[in-house]
């Protein structure tokens, strides 16, 4: 990527709509509008203020023939989006329209944008760090207002503030430290070790408390992939659709109607579940109901969270304890549903199976049961630790950056304990330095900072 360029994208998705967007950024930025810009009450740009919109037409640079109707937004460095030159066309959401507008931008020397190229150089510029950066497309990619919240709270820099102020405190020891180092007649080396020590340890607090995080940080920015199995005609088409509140399902009277799984996004409370309902587990002969039974097995092996439904009008059937074997070793809720019903399960004998596993009782039929069903997912996700101030932890790159601070760190504390160097000490805290800046960008490289933006959308 060069800086120097000035690029162009459109901005707003692809197909019809009220507005599209054109956005250039770059030193040339400007005179590409000029070039393009038909102003309906003849102001110029050149002497348009930032933050400004003028009225008029986009037209061809060669023909001057209009391409649309368009309402141009000036922002001047310093004071933009990419602390760039920044024009943007806004023009009819129309594919036509906005695809002329970017040629007409390209053949007046702008390049097209790469993906994350302009939140790129809002990061290159000092803008915004690269947790910030990341926020971007975390707030693009919500999927309920908990997981907006998340990645809000990291575009205005909760994390990133965390993370410097542990750096910070950081690079005070390594100083404290190589001042030993350097005047080693001030005998200040067991004081320095003890105080790197004390100073150590709330540190490896702090940063336990944002690993703990990650578990619920991963659910609300990816889903909780759940999983709803049990056998033929137990509810499980009936629980997905009350989940959804919503006949997305096809419910009947007839075992096996659901031959294939289905996946839906359901919002628990702000908590994304990417829901799955799967074919009943039973033996069969039927072909397509054969694969749909091999598929839920598949499913639950990767499944954050299960959902055991057993019929609580029946007893325990054969088929009921093929489907607990087959969800042992997962993590998950057992339902005993159709509590409208005279009760025929025998709870006692589904806790000597189920373990520690929660058993909730409910009626898909009634409603009776799905708030502490929803509850439960809540307290499952959240781990009783419910903040709107909290700051999660919601990507795997973060996490590994934690860990291996946390690591660096814990070898600092061997190393005072083993009454080792200072120079060994010194290391190992510039480990956990130059680990946590990987997660602001202060220390992280440019490949992967090209991998990082590579998944942003091209005008973003």
């Amino acid at each position: 990527m060069d800086v120097e360029d000035t690029i162009s994208a459109v901005a707003t998705a692809v197909g019809e709509g009220g507005i599209g967007i054109v956005r250039v950024s770059g030193p040339k930025a400007m005179t590409i509008a000029e070039r393009l810009f038909c102003s309906a009450t003849s102001k110029n740009i050149a002497d348009a203020p930032g933050h400004s919109a003028l009225y008029g037409h986009v037209v061809e640079s060669d023909t001057r023939k209009c391409i649309d109707e368009t309402l141009l937004l000036i922002m001047r460095a310093p004071h933009s989006y990419t602390c760039e030159d920044v024009v943007e066309f806004q023009c009819h959401g129309g594919a036509v329209p906005l695809r002329k507008v970017l040629e007409a931008t390209l053949k007046v020397g702008a390049r097209l944008a790469e993906p994350g190229e302009f939140t790129k150089r809002a990061f290159l510029n000092g803008r915004i760090d690269l947790t910030q950066a990341e926020a971007v497309m975390d707030i693009i990619r919500s999927k309920t207002a908990a997981s907006l919240q998340v990645a809000v709270q990291h575009l205005s820099g909760n994390l990133s503030q965390q993370i410097k102020e542990i750096r910070q405190a950081l690079l005070y020891m390594i100083a404290h430290l190589e001042a030993a180092i350097d005047f080693p007649e001030e005998d200040i080396e067991e004081l320095s070790a003890r105080k790197v020590k004390e100073g150590i340890e709330p540190i490896l607090a702090k940063l336990g408390k944002l690993v703990s995080s990650a578990h619920s940080g991963r659910i609300l920015r990816e889903g909780l992939k759940t999983v709803i199995i049990g056998k033929p005609n137990v509810g499980k088409s009936s629980l997905l659709n009350a989940l959804l509140k919503e006949n997305r399902a096809i419910v009947t009277s007839i075992a096996g109607t659901t031959r294939d799984s289905i996946e839906e996004y359901v919002n628990v409370q702000g908590i994304p579940l990417n829901i799955i309902d799967t074919a009943g587990i039973r033996e069969t002969e039927d072909i397509v109901e054969k694969l749909g039974v091999a598929k839920s097995r598949e499913l639950v092996s990767g499944a954050d969270l299960i959902l055991v439904i057993l019929d609580s009008s029946m007893p325990l059937s054969p088929e009921d304890r093929q489907v607990i074997d087959l969800t042992r070793s997962q993590h998950g809720f057992v339902l005993l549903n159709k509590s409208d019903l005279p009760a025929q399960l025998a709870v006692e004998e589904v806790r000597d199976l189920v373990g520690q596993w929660p058993i909730i009782s409910l009626s898909l039929e009634t409603g009776e049961g799905m708030a502490e069903l929803e509850q439960s997912i809540v307290d499952e996700v959240y781990e009783g630790q419910v903040s709107s101030e909290a700051v999660y932890v919601n990507n795997v790159r973060h996490v590994h950056c934690l860990n291996q601070a946390q690591h660096h760190l814990q070898e600092a504390l061997h190393t005072i304990e083993q009454s080792m160097p200072i120079d060994c000490i010194v290391i190992d805290l510039r480990g956990a330095w130059e680990s946590l800046g990987e997660i602001t960008g202060d220390t992280v490289g440019e490949d992967l900072l090209n991998q990082i933006f590579s998944q942003f959308c091209i005008g973003k």
